[in-house]
């Protein structure tokens, strides 16, 4: 893309935190513009002329969430950047908190602004360090030019925003788990209803809740306008999406592509191809939450609607190619104890399910699987899938579901051989 065009990622001169080459690059021009010159509808409406929509899993429209938040009939308010980003194959987050650290203060400021929060957060993965610091530096800078904490622009409001440490767990990262640590609580999702944080959220008032991405796009939409924004992407669908790409390819990384672009040109492009001369045998296009698609799916547009008609999703954006050389059975049995291992135990469908799902796997990789084995991996599937606080529990069900109906014949191999056919063969006396 050239440089007119919409994009999300400014190349900066310096350590990410220096203000000085934000403030060059036009960095919170937006903010001052919230303050001096949009009233809060004024900031809601172009949000949604935008049609920005969530980047951290769900593709909600952001315009539509911050306008039930600011005109909530409950006065008290709260938002949380959630940044508890802890998903397999995703990045992209952790790479903006320390690469572009002004550019998500700024959303964050407009944000909070604009629902008029009592108090913000930011929560971070309490694994990521280095970008909590970057982040801490650059809060300090913006408070020392006025632009956040007392006083901000000298308009005699106050607004800061709090770093808090995350838990580092999967589900924590889950938004009413995340708010109920934020509170000494245990991480686990709430019960439903109420389900939404724009209701009944932070110390049980409307709160609003945005990842980092999605934040990093409000000061560029508030600076350069909503038709900017549209001048890429899809009609739904618009401006472009970070996508974190990873597994077999030859250039892993996170790179910036308008959304509803192919995912051949991902990982031929961007991400170089597949090692080795191999082939591509499956990708995860939003992570293993999600069904793969295979080789000969590879020019389907990677946008939220696209991939839900094509029967999987987008997710944020955690793309994880697999190569031809890799076992399936193997693959999948990864994952699920990944699942496994990450429920927080409060559902007994999830905590019994995940359970029972990775031991049927790991019986058929080691070669002891049955036919019935598979029977009853699909039937655990059926049983345990929508049934939990969260999504956990449905995304293990997905991940093996979409491996049996995908690779099937790899699962009957294992049985058959009794053994993984992609290790070598025992020898014998």
């Amino acid at each position: 893309m050239i440089a007119s065009e919409p994009r999300l990622l400014q190349e900066l001169e310096g350590s990410p935190w220096d203000i000085e080459p934000y403030l060059r690059a036009g960095g919170y021009e937006a903010w001052r513009k919230c303050v001096n010159e949009l009233d809060r509808d004024g900031i809601v409406n172009e949000i949604k002329q935008s049609g920005l929509r969530g980047r951290g899993g769900a593709g909600f429209p952001t315009g539509t969430k911050w306008d039930k938040v600011l005109h909530h009939r409950v006065k008290e308010r709260y938002f949380v950047c959630n940044a508890g980003e802890h998903e397999p194959g995703t990045f992209k987050d952790r790479y903006l908190l320390k690469q572009a650290p002004h550019q998500l203060l700024e959303g964050c400021l407009i944000a909070a602004y604009t629902v008029q929060a009592k108090a913000s957060f930011i929560y971070i993965n309490h694994e990521y360090q280095e970008e909590r610091e970057n982040l801490q530096k650059a809060l300090e800078q913006a408070k020392t030019k006025g632009l956040a904490g007392r006083n901000v622009l000298g308009s005699g409001m106050n607004l800061d925003i709090e770093l808090f440490s995350g838990q580092g767990s999967y589900v924590a990262g889950e938004e009413t788990a995340m708010l109920e640590s934020m509170q000494g609580r245990p991480a686990m999702p709430r019960q439903k209803p109420p389900f939404y944080p724009t209701d009944f959220g932070l110390y049980g008032k409307p709160t609003l809740v945005n990842n980092v991405e999605t934040l990093c796009h409000v000061p560029r939409i508030l600076k350069h306008g909503a038709a900017w924004f549209t001048k890429v992407g899809t009609e739904k669908c618009p401006g472009t999406m970070l996508f974190s790409l990873s597994g077999a390819v030859n250039k892993p990384g996170v790179y910036e592509m308008p959304l509803g672009s192919p995912v051949r040109r991902l990982i031929e492009e961007f991400g170089g191809g597949v090692p080795a001369g191999r082939k591509v045998k499956a990708v995860f296009p939003g992570g293993p939450s999600f069904s793969m698609i295979t080789a000969d799916q590879l020019d389907l547009p990677m946008d939220f609607d696209s991939l839900k008609k094509a029967g999987t999703g987008l997710g944020s954006a955690g793309v994880i190619v697999v190569d031809d050389a890799t076992c399936m059975v193997a693959q999948t049995l990864k994952f699920s104890d990944f699942f496994k291992n990450e429920s927080c135990g409060q559902c007994p469908p999830c905590r019994m399910g995940t359970i029972n799902l990775a031991t049927l796997m790991a019986k058929i990789e080691q070669g002891e699987g049955s036919p019935k084995d598979l029977d009853s991996l699909l039937q655990l599937c059926g049983f345990v899938k929508g049934t939990g606080y969260c999504t956990l529990v449905t995304g293990a069900a997905v991940l093996v579901q979409s491996s049996l109906r995908l690779f099937r014949h790899e699962f009957e191999e294992h049985i058959a051989l009794k053994r993984c056919p992609y290790q070598p063969a025992p020898v014998t006396a």
